[in-house]
């Protein structure tokens, strides 16, 4: 659907910014602090009590302080063996960019296939025999399925994603990666295969972006971006514009301005512009995800990435639920709370970038609590230390099954 015919093309890649999503999160935080919001009420006192939960956990998980970043990698590693780095040292590489592809390939597919999993669905692991849930699960299912080739076309060559195959991917072959039965049901599957089949076209449409070194794949970004890196080095949001530019076109019945795709990106009437891009409220909560973990590839070929603080919190229900159930965000209707809100409801639009900008006011706080600089610390930093999983240790404190304290209804393509 289109958000208005006057748009220039300049007002619509404006959104495909971190900056645009920290601006605008900031504008709907400075309207609930004016008692300016339809859904939710603010109490900036309570941040502390949050600050003190995140800390707590982010020391006892990482005492010196020196925290890898929040990305696909970390959900690799289960009971202390990394997978992904096990299988990836055992392969010699003819060069750094033959893994860079293959790194690209394996987050790319795992990251969109990340959308909340729901409370019931488990994946049991063959090595440990746990049955593991929500996003560590998503990523081992997705990392088993890679390893073993599920998505190449040669067993010679296992870890890579054929484009064409991506784009006639039969929905049972997803089921049967992730274990999806009646009684082990997983949210948005049928979404989640129609986003990975909609990859793949777009791959194949764009084989001068995505095959200029390589037939066709996902992974032929890592090209792209290597090739745009100025005297080796690129900045963090320059990868997060290059991601929704690329891959915008992929995501389902969303806005689109100037014949843009907008990707994760949102109205709600409290952000007011006063131009073509008035109301609209980006977030790119999955594509900041995929942009986080795309980081560590990069460097691994000798790539130096600079401002990563560029990119913003993500906008999802675990750093979400964290300031509900601390009470700084209180909704203004009990029974809200009660009922499913669709994702463009205006609701989960105030939830999703209060969120992002408290994010920022809280790390300002454990930075100064910690004496530690945004260098020492950055935000990658932090929302891998504590503040996701503080998000979850106060959900099943709060509520037996763990589950968030707002209910949103999810295609598979969104949390």
């Amino acid at each position: 659907m289109a958000t208005g015919c006057a748009a220039t093309e300049q007002e619509a890649l404006s959104l495909l910014t971190a900056q645009a999503v920290r601006s605008r999160a900031k504008q709907m935080l400075e309207v609930g602090l004016r008692d300016g919001l339809a859904h939710f009420t603010i109490d900036l006192d309570r941040v502390d009590r949050v600050a003190d939960a995140v800390i707590a956990i982010t020391r006892n998980s990482y005492p010196t302080l020196v925290i890898p970043f929040h990305a696909r990698w970390r959900h690799f590693v289960l009971v202390g063996a990394d997978r992904w780095a096990a299988k990836a040292d055992a392969v010699s590489w003819p060069d750094h960019a033959t893994r860079g592809r293959a790194e690209f390939d394996l987050a790319i597919v795992s990251v969109l296939l990340d959308a909340g999993a729901g409370p019931s669905w488990r994946y049991r692991d063959d090595v440990t025999g746990q049955s593991i849930g929500r996003s560590e699960g998503l990523a081992l299912a997705s990392l088993d399925m890679f390893a073993s080739g599920a998505f190449s076309a040669g067993a010679r060559d296992p870890f890579r994603v054929e484009a064409d195959l991506l784009a006639k991917l039969p929905l049972a072959t997803l089921q049967g990666g992730f274990q999806v039965t009646e009684k082990n049901p997983l949210v948005g599957l049928d979404g989640r295969v129609d986003l990975l089949r909609r990859l793949g076209r777009l791959v194949m449409e764009r084989s001068q972006i995505f095959g200029s070194k390589d037939r066709p794949r996902p992974g032929g970004l890592f090209d792209h971006l290597a090739a745009s890196a100025k005297d080796g080095t690129i900045a963090a949001p320059t990868l997060l514009s290059e991601v929704l530019l690329q891959l915008g076109p992929i995501w389902p019945s969303r806005l689109v301005l100037a014949g843009i795709p907008l990707g994760d990106c949102w109205r709600h009437g409290a952000i007011k512009t006063g131009d073509a891009t008035d109301g609209l409220v980006p977030l790119h909560k999955l594509s900041q995800w995929l942009t986080y973990s795309l980081i560590e590839p990069l460097q691994r070929a000798g790539l130096e990435v600079t401002d990563i603080d560029g990119l913003t919190g993500l906008a999802e229900y675990r750093n979400g639920g964290l300031f509900v159930d601390h009470d700084v965000l209180r909704l203004r209707h009990a029974d809200d709370a009660a009922r499913a809100h669709d994702v463009s409801s205006a609701l989960v639009v105030e939830w999703r970038a209060l969120t992002v900008a408290l994010l920022d006011l809280l790390a300002e706080q454990i930075r100064d609590r910690l004496g530690c600089s945004a260098h020492h610390l950055p935000l990658a930093g932090l929302l891998e230390g504590g503040r996701w999983a503080a998000g979850r240790a106060i959900a099943f404190e709060r509520r037996g099954d763990g589950s968030p304290p707002i209910k949103v209804i999810s295609d598979g393509t969104v949390f």
